[in-house]
């Protein structure tokens, strides 16, 4: 599937939840087909193609409550991931990850040397700015709910002393990788403090389709009462979807915030339950 195909069936999806949410029950493949504009037969089509199961299915996903399910099916303890080899070189939607990390005092320079480039690009969860220097990502959000500029004057704020140069063809066999258009090793750049980066590692040790709280990651980077402190950190997470911060939940089932919108969390949360469900169908 193109990228564009992955855009627009975002929206889609962006749709299906604010029809999910104003309803009261489950909603018909007729009644979400003519919401589209689109017959049954293709909008069935379509949107397994996309989502891998049905849409009658996949709405079980996006509603409110799928985050407690998620608590009671499909928790992971970091250590647990930990111990399968899932930090360092672990394997995340299917990508080869390596990253380095700036040390403190690189990071106190706010970005001062560093040549960013950017560029956009069409994705599973709507228009997503990519960042990047010679090493590796250093940024990835999204603008469907917070708009193209409000999301660009973030992330550029977050290295104020940076040079930032518009040059997608750099990130595109990157972005590529992790969209699912190729299979190759991504690498990523985390620029942050010490804490911020203890936490950033934490969030990609929980394995796909899988969640985990606030309070897990806290213990898992050694501070077990600084919860409110993680939390901060998961909410600055630069480089959304690859540090899979969507995947932090609060411990009575409660979603928790999202930087770059609630309805795209809890998009990829559904996404990624749907793609477990069907590989799980697939063996």
């Amino acid at each position: 599937m193109s990228d564009m195909e992955q855009s627009y069936h975002y929206g889609v999806m962006r749709r299906a939840i604010e029809m999910i949410d104003q309803g009261q029950d489950t909603l018909s493949l007729e009644e979400l087909a003519a919401a589209q504009g689109m017959s049954p037969a293709h909008f069935q089509r379509q949107f397994s193609k996309w989502a891998g199961i049905s849409p009658k299915r996949f709405q079980q996903y996006l509603t409110l409550g799928h985050a407690k399910s998620l608590l009671h099916e499909r928790f992971t303890t970091l250590d647990t991931a930990h111990s399968l080899g899932l930090s360092g070189t672990g394997r995340l939607h299917d990508l080869f990850l390596r990253w380095e990390a700036m040390s403190p005092g690189e990071y106190a320079q706010k970005g001062a040397g560093l040549v960013i480039s950017f560029g956009w690009f069409d994705g599973p969860f709507g228009e997503t700015l990519v960042m990047g220097t010679s090493k590796g990502i250093c940024g990835v959000a999204f603008a469907s709910e917070t708009g193209r500029d409000n999301t660009y004057a973030d992330l550029t704020s977050r290295w104020p002393n940076a040079e930032f140069v518009e040059d997608p063809d750099m990130l595109s066999p990157w972005i590529a990788n992790v969209f699912g258009a190729s299979q190759g090793e991504t690498p990523l750049l985390l620029i942050g403090t010490p804490l911020q980066i203890k936490v950033w590692e934490a969030l990609m040790r929980i394995p796909s389709g899988q969640v985990t709280t606030y309070s897990e990651i806290a213990h898992a980077v050694g501070s077990p009462k600084a919860v409110r402190a993680v939390g901060t950190a998961i909410g600055k997470n630069p480089i959304s979807w690859i540090i899979p911060c969507h995947r932090a939940l609060r411990k009575s089932g409660g979603l928790g915030g999202y930087h770059w919108g609630l309805p795209v969390k809890r998009a990829m949360l559904a996404y990624e339950a749907a793609q477990s469900e069907s590989l799980a169908q697939a063996s």
